[in-house]
């Protein structure tokens, strides 16, 4: 299984497609090479999907990611966090090694 949700990320999820008010809208997910840990990921909503992406529904929210995306992703979790300080999404993803990814020792 490629990238999960979890209930919070997929609430929050939900209400943001519900705003665009646009039929067919899916979160779209895309791991680009780069980055202090080695990847960076990008969320977007998107209304085209290729015939080789990868889909999941949780919750009523259709996710889709590219193929060597979904690679990437497998055992990976997105979530939303809202609290005093911040709100926003982060993925969890087991399969990302830790530490800088730029050739530098982050100690």
């Amino acid at each position: 299984m490629m990238i999960t949700l979890t209930k919070t990320a997929t609430t929050k999820v939900g209400e943001l497609i519900a705003a665009e008010e646009e039929a067919d809208m899916a979160l779209r997910v895309t791991v680009r090479p780069g980055g202090c840990s080695g990847n960076s990921y990008e969320m977007y909503f998107d209304t085209d999907t290729a015939p080789d992406d990868v889909e999941a529904v949780f919750g009523g929210v259709r996710v889709v990611v590219d193929p060597s995306s979904a690679e990437l992703l497998v055992g990976a979790t997105l979530d939303y966090t809202a609290d005093l300080a911040e709100a926003g999404f982060s993925i969890d993803n087991p399969n990302t090694q830790s530490g800088c990814g730029c050739g530098k020792n982050s100690s």
